[in-house]
């Protein structure tokens, strides 16, 4: 073939993607209509590979030892806190996967994993410790009026002197953040048991990618004009969101917690697609693109390449993630 007759098949397939794209692109706002608002209701799994998979069994296990919390919620407690790392230690000298304090541990450090020591280090230990921690926290609280759940976070937080004086979440502002943001969070670990509402702003993100199709990669671009307007992918996915109001974090792995998960089968335009070569742990993922339908999204895949359609089912697929504005608040910010 011609390097004319490549370059003309290449314009009318790019220009059919975009058609589709446009058409697809319409269809979100009209489902978004559609659609009510939540997860539903029902029991609470974790989402496939959403916790890396040496903690998995651990969250599932000891996410249901009371009715205060469950895995999806232990979950979110455990990212907002470390992000999964059983080595992290903060300036407060809270230690491990949980973020204990010393002192804190010392009373409510449990053996996990029965090996005769309890070890702030070990996830065996510190996962049940989070776990029966929280329900002792619940079981302070219990009388309060309102959400257990939400009683038990805001103990977790203020004290559960406060929650007891206030009857229920107290008017603190830091308070009330926490309770919001780890209920949030939890959403984007929890299994759907429905069909997971579509972004209302997911077309004006297309919007925002496809105006950059052609434009050169570059590794840790943000698209800056010292930086000649260039991405890569998790650049890219943040810009356009960012177009339509909505802040996500700056790296791939972060920004799958930015909502729920739909399947493969329920994926909508304006979703967040990733990809990682470790398909049993988000915080493996190396790379992210916005799906336009029809199995394709727009991405900055590499250096040396472009803005450009590419797709979405290759052997590194994860899965997706459906933006929303409050599960992008919920997310830890970097210091």
């Amino acid at each position: 073939m011609t390097v004319r007759k490549a370059w003309i098949w290449a314009t009318v397939a790019v220009g059919a993607a975009l058609s589709l794209v446009m058409l697809l692109v319409a269809g979100v706002y009209v489902v978004a209509g559609n659609l009510a608002n939540g997860l539903g209701r029902g029991p609470v799994g974790l989402a496939k590979n959403a916790v890396p998979a040496a903690y998995a069994s651990l969250v599932q296990r000891w996410g249901n030892m009371c009715g205060a919390i469950n895995p999806a919620l232990l979950a979110a407690q455990l990212y907002q806190e470390s992000g999964f790392s059983p080595n992290a230690k903060s300036p407060a000298k809270a230690e491990g996967i949980a973020q204990f304090i010393p002192g804190t541990w010392a009373i409510h450090g449990m053996d996990g994993n029965g090996d005769g020591r309890a070890d702030v280090w070990d996830p065996r230990d510190a996962i049940p410790s989070a776990a029966s921690y929280d329900c002792k926290l619940a079981s302070y609280v219990k009388d309060a009026p309102g959400n257990p759940t939400e009683n038990m976070l805001a103990a977790y937080n203020a004290g559960a002197y406060a929650v007891i004086k206030y009857g229920g979440v107290p008017p603190y502002k830091e308070t009330q953040n926490y309770v919001k943001t780890i209920t949030t969070l939890a959403k984007s670990f929890a299994a759907p048991v429905r069909r997971v509402d579509p972004s209302k702003q997911a077309a004006g993100a297309i919007y925002f990618a496809q105006k950059k199709l052609g434009t050169p990669y570059l590794w840790g671009g943000d698209g800056t004009a010292e930086q000649g307007g260039r991405f890569d992918c998790s650049g890219l996915t943040k810009a356009a969101y960012e177009s339509v109001g909505i802040t996500l974090p700056r790296v791939a792995n972060d920004q799958y917690n930015a909502g729920p998960h739909p399947k493969r089968a329920e994926l909508l335009p304006g979703d967040l697609v990733f990809f990682s070569d470790d398909l049993t742990d988000s915080r493996a993922i190396r790379h992210v693109g916005i799906y336009v339908g029809g199995g394709y999204m727009i991405d900055a895949p590499r250096t040396g390449a472009v803005i450009r359609f590419d797709p979405i089912d290759t052997p590194d697929y994860f899965g997706a993630t459906r933006v929303t504005e409050d599960g992008a608040k919920a997310l830890p910010t970097p210091v």
